[in-house]
C-alpha cells in the first residue's frame, strides 16, 4: 500500500510454509516451539530432529491475503516418540507431560491419526471483503486500545462471593 504496488481492486493469496519447528533462547538456554508444541516436524526422523533441532522445519502453514494472516495451522504430532523427542527438546519432563497432557500421550499410544487444522479469522476476511481499513470495523463488539469493551463494560470487578465460590485471593493492590 505504502508503495503503491497493490491493485485494490484484486485479491492477492499465498500460503506461508516452511516455518522452523523451535527456536534455541540464548538468555533462558532452551528451545521453545515456534507454532505449539504438538506441531509436526517435516521430517519424522526423532534422530535427525535432536541431531539439529534449529533446521528442522515444521508442517506449519499460514494463508495471507493482501498482506493479511487470514488463517494459520498445522499438522499434529501423532508418533509418540516424535511428541517425547519434542517435549524433552523444549525442557518438558516426562512427568510434567503425562501431568498435562496424558490424554493426548495415551491418544498417541493407541494409535492416533495423522491429523491437523487451520483457524481462519473471519474478522479479518470480512475487513478485506468490505475495504475497511480496520479490523474494529467489522467486529459485532470491539475492544478499545486498552482492551475494555464499551458494550459490556468489561473487564468489570468481580464480587467477593464469586471469588469465594471459584477459590480466588486477590493479592493486596501494591500500586496504591
Amino acid at each position: 500500500n505504502r508503495l503503491g504496488l497493490r491493485d485494490k481492486d484484486t485479491f492477492s493469496c499465498l500460503w506461508v510454509l516452511d516455518f522452523p519447528l523451535l527456536e534455541y533462547n540464548e538468555e533462558e538456554g532452551r528451545y521453545f516451539a515456534m507454532h505449539h508444541p504438538f506441531t509436526a516436524p517435516q521430517n519424522l526422523s526423532a534422530e535427525s530432529l535432536r541431531a539439529n533441532p534449529t533446521a528442522t522445519l515444521a508442517k506449519a502453514y499460514d494463508i495471507v491475503i493482501n498482506g493479511y494472516e487470514i488463517g494459520g495451522g498445522s499438522i499434529r504430532i501423532h508418533q509418540p516418540q516424535m511428541q517425547k523427542t519434542v517435549f524433552e527438546l523444549l525442557g518438558i519432563g516426562e512427568g510434567e507431560a503425562k501431568d498435562k497432557f496424558g490424554f493426548l500421550l495415551d491418544a498417541l499410544e493407541y494409535g492416533c491419526p495423522p491429523h491437523g487444522g487451520i483457524a481462519l479469522g473471519i474478522d479479518r476476511l470480512a475487513m478485506l471483503l468490505t475495504s475497511s481499513s480496520s479490523i474494529r470495523d467489522v467486529i459485532a463488539f470491539p475492544k478499545t486500545q486498552s482492551a475494555a469493551c464499551l458494550l459490556t463494560n468489561a473487564p468489570a470487578s468481580v464480587g467477593q462471593t464469586q471469588l469465594s465460590e471459584l477459590g480466588i485471593r486477590l493479592a493486596p493492590n501494591k500500586g496504591g
